[in-house]
């Protein structure tokens, strides 16, 4: 069943581009310079810039995820996909998105 927005249904996102552009930048530069190692540091910035800017009916959600608890999972995750030749990178991005969901919380 597919929810319709009604006039108290209020959700939204409060991002603007420049912000985008300055956190997506340093994440990229961040990640090219270290090799990959500050990927999760990367990822973590900008998902918590999404999930901060965006309300869903009228509370705004909260991101607590940090880039040492996602640097675990990662190490984790890059061993599976090196041992079973790049097969388990098909589960890679499920994997991550379960680790960002159980870090998005209510903030209000």
């Amino acid at each position: 069943m597919q929810h319709v927005a009604t006039e108290t249904s209020n959700s939204y996102f409060d991002g603007g581009l420049l912000q985008f552009i300055g956190w997506t930048l340093p994440g990229w530069l961040v990640t090219v310079c270290t090799f990959g190692i500050c990927y999760p540091w990367a990822i973590t910035m900008i998902y918590g810039w999404k999930i901060n800017h965006t309300v869903v009916e009228g509370r705004r959600l909260k991101f607590n995820g940090s880039a040492i608890g996602l640097f675990g999972n990662w190490i984790k995750w890059w061993f599976f996909c090196v041992i079973t030749i790049g097969i388990y990178s098909f589960w890679l991005f499920i994997a991550l998105e379960k680790w960002n969901a159980k870090h998005t919380t209510f903030a209000n």
